[in-house]
């Protein structure tokens, strides 16, 4: 989800910049992280001279950068739905908010950037407490303690946060003119709704949010009956990368023919997005702009079917350290872990230790 909004944030133009420096004032800030937020990232402001005027831009000279890690998490508030919502369910259904989607934005040092999908149901130990969870109920005592938790638990550093909700992720998608979705098979979601037919068709904002987040999802099978996907957060991770993969084409397509269209699309992120308090947006454009133009990949984190009681979830592999590497800025891109060409096929899983 957050992944759409950072793409259309930095892939803009001078002008579209121009309108996304007016507006940052608006965006809403989380206070409070700078104690569990890496220190050293390059588009944070540490003092109020840091923050880039927007005359300063030159976006045909290329810029030096460091390496950085974005937390991007997807809210699973409902509210501002309707209670009839039919694709999400409303805040009778789930009070509060949950991290629904979580993924971290690697921006390498003057190169390119990646996207790491971090399981809902990983097991991990709960930052501030003596207890271990799924890392997604952490988000439950706020955004510090998510972010020290997936930082303490992979050993990266977090440098960045940045927040989507439902509402927000649907105007986004609404505002790019959807995301086309192509599926080999009939499919189907019946605690969602949500219907594909054979072939390609365009996925408006309710529907994407459908897709991206289903987990009861089922196709035809060769014998005409419907197949529960029995991968669950693995092959929602895969359907969320392969969505990702469209709608950031999609959304990249649009800003090079038209790039003064994404007005309203700026106007959606600033409403619907919550950043850290020492992220400096039109710095970060500029930067992942550039990031993005040198290449996007997307990774799985490797882990491995686990059981906590009766609760089926999934732990961090022993063999995760080359990606971690990858993520702290120490080591190359594994290739055994990328899925960016991968439009199909299960995410890499491995044996449990001893296994």
């Amino acid at each position: 989800m957050t992944a759409i909004v950072v793409v259309v944030a930095a892939a803009g133009s001078l002008g579209v910049i121009r309108a996304a420096n007016a507006r940052t004032a608006d965006i809403e800030r989380v206070a409070g992280l700078g104690d569990v937020l890496a220190v050293k990232g390059d588009n944070a402001v540490r003092t109020a001279g840091d923050r880039v005027p927007v005359g300063t831009l030159d976006l045909d000279t290329p810029v030096t950068y460091g390496t950085e890690n974005y937390l991007l998490v997807g809210s699973d508030s409902r509210e501002g739905f309707a209670p009839d919502t039919d694709f999400i369910g409303s805040t009778a259904d789930v009070g509060g908010q949950r991290s629904d989607t979580m993924m971290i934005l690697h921006q390498e040092g003057n190169g390119g950037a990646s996207l790491i999908s971090v399981p809902r149901d990983l097991w991990v130990p709960i930052y501030g407490t003596s207890r271990s969870n799924r890392v997604n109920t952490a988000f439950s005592d706020g955004p510090l303690t998510l972010v020290a938790t997936i930082s303490e638990a992979l050993d990266i550093p977090i440098h960045h946060y940045v927040e989507v909700d439902f509402q927000g992720f649907q105007r986004i998608v609404d505002d790019i003119g959807g995301v086309e979705i192509c599926v080999d098979r009939t499919a189907r979601d019946t605690h969602s709704g949500l219907w594909l037919d054979i072939g390609c068709q365009t996925l408006t904002g309710d529907r994407a949010l459908a897709y991206a987040r289903s987990r009861y999802y089922q196709e035809v099978g060769d014998d005409g009956k419907w197949r529960t996907d029995g991968r669950a957060d693995l092959g929602r991770i895969e359907r969320q990368q392969s969505f990702l993969r469209a709608a950031i084409g999609g959304a990249l397509r649009k800003i090079e023919s038209d790039p003064f269209s994404t007005g309203d699309t700026l106007a959606a992120i600033t409403d619907s997005v919550k950043i850290d308090d020492a992220l400096e947006p039109i710095r970060a454009a500029q930067v992942l702009r550039q990031a993005f133009q040198a290449g996007l990949r997307t990774f799985a984190l490797p882990v491995y079917n686990d059981t906590v009681g009766s609760a089926a979830v999934l732990r961090l592999s022993d063999n995760a350290e080359p990606l971690l590497d990858y993520l702290r800025g120490t080591g190359p891109a594994p290739d055994e872990f990328d899925t960016s060409a991968d439009t199909g096929g299960d995410a890499p899983t491995t044996t449990p230790p001893g296994g």
